[in-house]
């Protein structure tokens, strides 16, 4: 497998103002594998040390965090450790929140060393200790994009055109790129998914390991006790699984509790990077958060493989479907261009309300490119009404652009200062 991140964390690697760099990400995105099975081979020696496993080393980091203190005892356990030479690797480091205090000390005490950590929840050891601002680099993995999936599956000159301007791939090429889409949406960027379906070529067989990264979620439910009823959190999973693409109340996440209960419910998940939180925003400026509104907003999924699984979408009847954005009522199309521009972006995600009382209109997401606010509409055709978007256009005169995202082939319409795309074309809207 390719990652798109394999670049920045070779940056990284070289640099001459390198910190210690923690990979952030929810479980099994491919954090661990990224260093193992990438980054490693770039050193003479690799040392990995799993904070989850080994419970007894979390004692290392008890008192002083002097790294000349704690290598030795590291070395006693793993074999040496040599600056310039060595990688270590601390995996699972959310287990030992006393190991991420000690990389700041790294960073300050012995900067040559290329010290790399990995996690998932991080967010929850984050609260347990002083974050090392200033100390540590960050990288975020997120599921295999669309492009990603199919440089796994062997079809790199495919993949090579989803990168690119649609202007000039040709009308059969689109056609077959769309079609691909079809499969992706039930697969899923989950890594274990995609390699599953390369090996045996099996949606079933797919299916099968969605579901236990599923249960691997619902497991790490029971860790936010005595925080939340993992009843709660379960009902409110499911529920923001199937409303992706409409605006929630908290209160409608879950019939059984309050809806303070299920707020709490809900940043959780966020926390654990397996649902996102889309406020609306108004585009009259940047940054586009500045002008958010927290309380208006709708949410994706992490993977649009998993968010399908969790929601018992009868593929079989769905594959059927010729127009994608049909698929299960749109939603899949929504969820697959959100998952899409957070992977490109590693930024927050907005999309606009009209903020009127008894106005409905609605523009899917806002994007900025080369400065400018687009907004980003997902359509099933051509055709069909856009008031929310030609209202939009009209309202704010400094957004450029529409984006029409749909199940058909690229086409320009500069009198109504629209561009479509075909439904691929999501990893570049914000180029």
């Amino acid at each position: 497998m390719k990652r798109l991140v394999e670049k920045k964390i070779l940056e990284w690697k070289n640099s001459n103002r390198r910190k210690p760099l923690i990979i952030r990400g929810a479980r099994q995105v491919g954090k661990t594998w990224l260093v193992e099975t990438f980054l490693a081979k770039k050193f003479d020696n690799f040392v990995k040390i799993d904070l989850e496993k080994r419970h007894d080393i979390h004692t290392y980091f008890d008192g002083n965090l002097d790294p000349k203190i704690i290598l030795p005892l590291l070395e006693l356990e793993a074999g040496r450790i040599i600056p310039g030479k060595t990688l270590l690797f601390f995996d699972e480091i959310q287990a030992c929140p006393r190991a991420i205090t000690a990389l700041r000390y790294f960073y300050e005490h012995l900067p040559e060393l290329h010290v790399v950590a990995a996690g998932s929840l991080l967010e929850f050891a984050f609260g347990k200790i002083s974050i090392p601002v200033g100390r540590v680099q960050y990288l975020y993995m997120h599921p295999m994009t669309f492009y990603e999936y199919l440089l796994a599956i062997g079809k790199e000159q495919m993949a090579e055109y989803v990168l690119k301007l649609q202007n000039n791939v040709a009308e059969e090429i689109q056609r077959k790129l769309l079609n691909e889409l079809r499969s992706y949406f039930f697969i899923g960027g989950m890594p274990e998914c995609v390699k599953t379906y390369y090996e045996t070529g099996s949606m079933i067989e797919v299916f099968k390991v969605q579901s236990e990264i599923l249960d691997t979620y619902r497991d790490d439910f029971s860790k936010y006790k005595p925080q939340i009823d993992r009843t709660c959190l379960d009902d409110v999973f499911l529920n923001v699984a199937k409303s992706v693409g409409e605006q929630l109340k908290y209160s409608r996440l879950s019939g059984s509790f309050s809806s303070q209960m299920n707020h709490k419910a809900f940043d959780l998940l966020t926390k654990a990077k397996v649902v996102t939180k889309i406020p609306a925003s108004d585009p009259t400026g940047l940054p586009l958060g500045a002008a958010s509104n927290q309380k208006k907003f709708k949410a994706a999924m992490l993977d649009i493989g998993l968010f399908q699984r969790l929601c018992q979408i009868p593929v079989e009847l769905e594959l059927r479907e010729e127009n994608l954005l049909a698929m299960y009522r749109g939603k899949l199309a929504e969820q697959f261009v959100a998952q899409e521009i957070l992977a490109k972006t590693n930024s927050e995600l907005y999309y606009w309300s009209r903020e009127e009382r008894s106005s409905n209109a609605e523009v899917d997401y806002l994007v900025v490119r080369k400065g400018s606010i687009y907004p980003v509409e997902v359509k099933s055709g051509a055709g069909g009404s856009m008031k929310s978007l030609h209202l939009m256009l009209k309202k704010y005169s400094g957004c450029p652009q529409g984006l029409v995202l749909y199940s058909g082939l690229y086409k320009e319409l500069p009198e109504q200062k629209l561009i479509f795309m075909p439904l691929y074309s999501a990893a570049i809207v914000s180029d």
